[in-house]
């Protein structure tokens, strides 16, 4: 079926920040609620539904990469679980994680380093056990390489859930775009969501757009 993307429009001011509760803490550092809880949660249940209807009734592996993707995995998988206990269809899921490397703390893009935590990993991503991949990436600059890296594998099939819920419309893109996508953003600095800047932020519930103390040169 056709997955079809939220899509937010480049001029999109977000909601005041007042209308929200936050940590104090972050008191300053933040611009404006992108998008609130509600409306992510909305739509990781839509995704579900979809990734139901594609998938239903077949045996798959779920990699999360880490650390950006690890939210939106876990409540993918959630709905995509009370889905299978109501309907005529069901996922056999194992959930398995990866990291990539992919920024430095100064924000300088190098080539992603790929480390692989479990040992099992190997034998499902073989074809033995699969039949279908789901990817949570927490950003769609390293998709490319990491789809190389799996289909090393030679899985019986692969689909791709990212970036993080998030794909940004970014200049010189890979061309390389998510089966399924939560949102199409702008090219903004967002944080919230399992989402970080240097390790903070990961703890907010939501996508907030983040103001420009963040940006080092």
């Amino acid at each position: 079926m056709i997955n079809l993307t939220l899509f937010i429009p480049d001029n999109w001011p977000g909601y005041p920040l007042d209308l929200f509760t936050f940590p104090e803490h972050y008191s300053g550092d933040l611009d404006c609620v992108y998008i609130p809880h509600g409306v992510i949660m909305d739509r990781t249940e839509r995704l579900a539904r979809n990734i139901m209807d594609d998938l239903g009734d077949r045996d798959i592996v779920v990699l999360c990469v880490l650390k950006g993707g690890y939210q939106f995995c876990s409540d993918l998988v959630e709905r995509i679980k009370v889905l299978s206990c109501n309907s005529s269809k069901s996922l056999l899921m194992r959930v398995d994680f990866i990291r990539l490397k992919s920024y430095l703390v100064n924000r300088v893009v190098h080539v992603p380093e790929i480390s692989v935590f479990s040992h099992q990993l190997t034998l499902f991503l073989r074809g033995f056990f699969l039949t279908s991949l789901i990817i949570l990436l927490d950003t769609g600059k390293t998709m490319k390489t990491l789809l190389t890296h799996v289909r090393a594998f030679k899985p019986n099939m692969i689909r791709v859930a990212g970036g993080g819920l998030l794909v940004k419309r970014v200049p010189n893109s890979s061309g390389c775009l998510p089966d399924y996508v939560g949102f199409e953003i702008p090219n903004r600095f967002v944080v919230g969501y399992a989402l970080d800047y240097n390790e903070y932020f990961r703890d907010l519930n939501c996508v907030i757009s983040a103001g420009g103390a963040f940006w080092v040169v």
